[in-house]
């Protein structure tokens, strides 16, 4: 059966770039969440938390998979919609020109209250130098779960099809939307506090297997891969990547943060608080110059550059896989 992938894939990821996010619509991820805070009402009141939290996992991603499964079915216009909504390539670089253009407006005030909608630690004591470290180490985090793992599990269902009512449907989008899940799953129940260290457990070990590989073909391949083509520090990034990607508590961050220090030449890390409390994070990347507002400009640059060769790589070994008959 011939493969459309490169097709829908290319007119979401091209839609993306062109609208972003579409807040005049219920964003998917949002009723997603919606979904994960009512059956957390009914389940956390379980004793074993950690039996109960994969619970919620199961029933999310098995509601999240069966609903996209039924919208592909719908047509390729409407998997082409629901697929683009699950990239973030243009909100994300939105959001950091939008800190940006604050700062070099000089409203020093202004740009920690914006930055407080994008990152966990608090902002309010955040020195100049670490508001743009903030907002590139987030860039350079979320390049990750924002594009290149949706599009990694997009081009992976692609591969894979299911009979639906007498139709033959692709699993590109329930693949995609489904990782989308596991994602909110770990961004609302993956943390390590006395609430969910046990309710969350599982949500946050299968966030960590989904990103695994669009992960480390992030920070091996594809941020080097645009720090040469945008002029920036290529070696460095590699250099970097092989030597800091896995000081990060997380085992997926460090990989495509140690990339993006390297090829900006900026080191990630130090003291930041959260929630009050102090926390010292392992450095990543060396310090070749300070921080200034244009690195900010430099890692939008990356993201774009990522997304792109990314999506090249995709459609291109689509088309390899399609000719060898595989």
């Amino acid at each position: 059966m011939l493969n459309y992938f490169l097709v829908k894939f290319g007119l979401a990821y091209i839609i993306d770039l062109i609208l972003g996010d579409p807040r005049w619509l219920y964003h998917p991820v949002i009723i997603i969440g919606k979904l994960i805070s009512f059956l957390e009402k009914f389940l956390y009141k379980a004793k074993n938390k950690i039996l109960s939290g994969a619970i919620l996992n199961i029933l999310t991603l098995s509601v999240t998979f069966i609903v996209s499964l039924l919208l592909a079915r719908a047509g390729y216009v409407i998997e082409i919609f629901f697929l683009y909504t699950t990239f973030a390539t243009k909100s994300l670089a939105d959001e950091g020109k939008k800190v940006y253009n604050i700062l070099k407006s000089g409203d020093i005030e202004k740009a920690k209250k914006e930055l407080s909608y994008l990152v966990s630690r608090d902002t309010n004591t955040l020195s100049l130098e670490k508001i743009i470290m903030s907002v590139v180490e987030t860039i350079a985090e979320n390049t990750v779960d924002g594009f290149i793992s949706p599009a990694f599990f997009a081009f992976v269902g692609s591969f894979f099809y299911i009979e639906i009512f007498g139709k033959i449907v692709s699993l590109a989008l329930p693949f995609a939307m489904t990782y989308k899940a596991i994602n909110t799953l770990d961004s609302m129940v993956g943390y390590k506090n006395e609430k969910y260290i046990d309710f969350g457990k599982v949500s946050a070990r299968v966030d960590d297997i989904a990103n695994f590989i669009p992960a480390r073909l992030t920070g091996l391949i594809f941020v080097p891969l645009s720090s040469l083509i945008l002029g920036y520090n290529f070696k460095n990034s590699l250099k970097v990547f092989f030597r800091d990607r896995n000081k990060h508590s997380s085992p997926n961050s460090g990989q495509s943060e140690s990339a993006y220090a390297g090829a900006l030449g900026i080191q990630f890390g130090g003291k930041i608080s959260y929630f009050g409390e102090d926390y010292e994070k392992p450095k990543i990347g060396d310090k070749l110059k300070e921080f200034d507002y244009e690195d900010i400009k430099k890692a939008v640059n990356i993201l774009y550059a990522v997304s792109l060769i990314a999506t090249i790589s995709f459609i291109l070994t689509s088309i390899i896989i399609i000719l060898l008959g595989w």
